[in-house]
């Protein structure tokens, strides 16, 4: 599978040293192969959810994945809608605890500098709490949310520097630039890839499909974001 590798940077007085950032939402338990030289040229590798497919009849990828990655590269992985879906779930959390993944289940962690959330998918309202604690936290706040409409309901607005989310997979079909259909959002959805809310948000267009995609992608490649976070100085007073 063909991967666009898409590349961002962002500038912030809030850090002390640049970072390299692999962005790889909807894994799907697909192949990764093809992106491990791109993750150990990064710092850490994020997953804002759905590393597994419930749909599949085994999740071998995601399990391979597990046991293959932390060890070239810290990872950190927030709950998608698959993972909260996921039939034997309890046993998927232990699986990612003892592969070294750092789990984001509603809650963050530092790194690197910087502080590092993870808001669960939820059935309904997410854990609006654990957003309020995030926001005051200090630092640099980057926060993985895998679905673009809990961002938009919940998250923006708030004093949260950076959010990365998956779940629309590009929209599948792209026509001028505008997406056919996403989950959670039906048909021409507003978000689908790229960044919204004045640069706080970037969205993912997804590393593939899934084992049940309702559309498939045309003019639409799934993606690795490579995100870099890098100091900007801070002008003297004349």
């Amino acid at each position: 599978m063909k991967r666009k590798l898409t590349e961002y940077t962002f500038r912030t007085d809030k850090i002390t040293a640049p970072l390299r950032l692999a962005v790889a939402p909807d894994i799907h338990s697909s192949p990764f192969e093809d992106v491990l030289e791109e993750f150990a040229r990064c710092d850490a590798v994020l997953l804002p959810g759905d590393l597994v497919d419930r749909h599949r009849r085994n999740n071998d990828h995601a399990e391979r994945f597990l046991r293959i990655v932390p060890g070239i590269v810290p990872v950190f992985y927030s709950v998608g809608n698959h993972e909260r879906k996921f039939r034997r779930r309890e046993e998927l959390f232990q699986l990612i605890r003892e592969s070294g993944v750092t789990l984001l289940d509603n809650r963050s962690t530092a790194f690197g500098g910087i502080r590092i959330g993870g808001l669960s998918s939820a059935k309904g309202t997410p854990d609006t709490a654990f957003l309020d604690r995030f926001e005051q936290e200090e630092g640099y706040r980057l926060l993985l949310c895998h679905h673009p409409e809990d961002w938009r309901d919940w998250v923006d607005g708030r004093d949260i520097d950076l959010t990365l989310c998956g779940h629309a997979h590009g929209g599948q079909i792209q026509i001028l630039g505008h997406g056919l259909y996403a989950p959670g959002q039906g048909l021409f959805p507003k978000l689908t890839d790229g960044l919204y809310g004045e640069g706080k948000m970037l969205l993912s267009r997804g590393m593939t499909n899934g084992a049940k995609p309702r559309i498939p992608r045309i003019c639409n490649p799934c993606e690795l974001i490579i995100l870099t976070l890098e100091k900007k100085e801070r002008k003297e007073e004349p």
